[in-house]
């Protein structure tokens, strides 16, 4: 296997999947000539052509529309939203088109949109760079979400996105564009949806998140090793969600934190809270904790850090658990 960075992975797969697929094109703004503003998408445009992956105008509405065009053209089109907020004027698109043709039309059309975007802060990014805007995905019927949090779930998630005849929104952690390295297998490599991923095994404190969050859990995960045993589930696949990893873990420890970077009110945390809530009262030790981001536009770079979970945030979390 090679070892590369999550943004290698991505560019690894788009070489692979546009090779295998004619009917795969990338749209979105500099992703062509520029090869993305992080440089996803760089070499594409030499090896595949102009008419494969391309630049549009600054317009994420047009970007998703005209996306809409080409799956009922007979293509699959991947858009790249530059940014995570800058996404909010497409949601029109996405929750009264991209959710609801398959629907419309009673299974008869496909819908294979991918739309990928950066999300997440910790990079110093100004104001609209920042934001964790997953939860107005995974509330729209009919759109399939993930997130990865390693170089390999990078390639292997965005191969299967790509694959999906139903549309997928993934969110990429920027944070980690460039800090993780990780083994990528070579190749095609797809990454089923809705499957979990074990980060870690413990025994006493369950630590749910996804994303950028799983490696801080991780990190936590050390520094409680000598209070207790953390064990690191990596939702992975936001919706579907996969419910068996989720009570499993519950069940094994009984007690569980969930973390994510996105505010907490309505956040995808509360979802995974009401599940178990639901489905593993019986198993639990103590109540479901969550450790998020604030109820307030993404920070400023200056005290960004205030509002991120931190490792101290999530262990002093797992440490109140314990004394139940």
């Amino acid at each position: 296997m090679a070892e590369l960075t999550l943004l290698e992975a991505i560019n690894d797969c788009f070489h692979v999947e546009l090779g295998r697929d004619p009917d795969v094109m990338i749209l979105g703004e500099d992703v062509g000539r520029a090869g993305g503003v992080f440089r996803a998408t760089a070499g594409l445009r030499d090896r595949f052509g102009p008419d494969r992956c391309f630049d549009t105008p600054l317009a994420e509405a047009g970007i998703m529309g005209a996306a809409v065009g080409l799956c009922m053209a007979g293509w699959r089109p991947v858009c790249e939203m530059q940014y995570d907020a800058f996404s909010y004027p497409s949601l029109d698109q996405l929750i009264t088109h991209v959710g609801r043709y398959r629907w419309r039309t009673g299974g008869k059309m496909r819908f294979p949109i991918t739309v990928r975007m950066p999300y997440g802060g910790g990079v110093r990014a100004p104001e609209l760079h920042d934001d964790s805007p997953e939860a107005y995905y995974v509330h729209t019927p009919g759109v399939k979400v993930a997130i990865p949090s390693t170089p390999a779930d990078a390639k292997g998630l965005l191969a299967a996105a790509i694959r999906s005849d139903d549309p997928v929104v993934l969110f990429e952690p920027k944070l980690h564009y460039r800090t993780m390295r990780g083994e990528v297998p070579e190749g095609e490599h797809v990454v089923e949806l809705g499957k979990a991923r074990l980060a870690r095994e413990g025994t006493d404190v369950s630590l749910i998140a996804y994303g950028s969050m799983v490696l801080l859990c991780e990190q936590v995960a050390d520094e409680l090793a000598g209070e207790c045993s953390c064990e690191v589930l990596d939702v992975r696949t936001l919706k579907p969600l996969d419910e068996d990893a989720l009570l499993a873990t519950a069940a094994k420890t009984g007690r569980v934190v969930v973390v994510q970077e996105a505010p907490r009110t309505a956040g995808y945390g509360a979802e995974l809270v009401a599940v178990l809530a639901e489905k593993a009262m019986l198993d639990l030790r103590g109540p479901v904790l969550r450790v998020t981001g604030y109820d307030v536009p993404y920070p400023y770079w200056q005290i960004e850090d205030a509002y991120m979970p931190s490792v101290q945030r999530v262990a002093n979390a797992a440490r109140k658990l314990l004394e139940y």
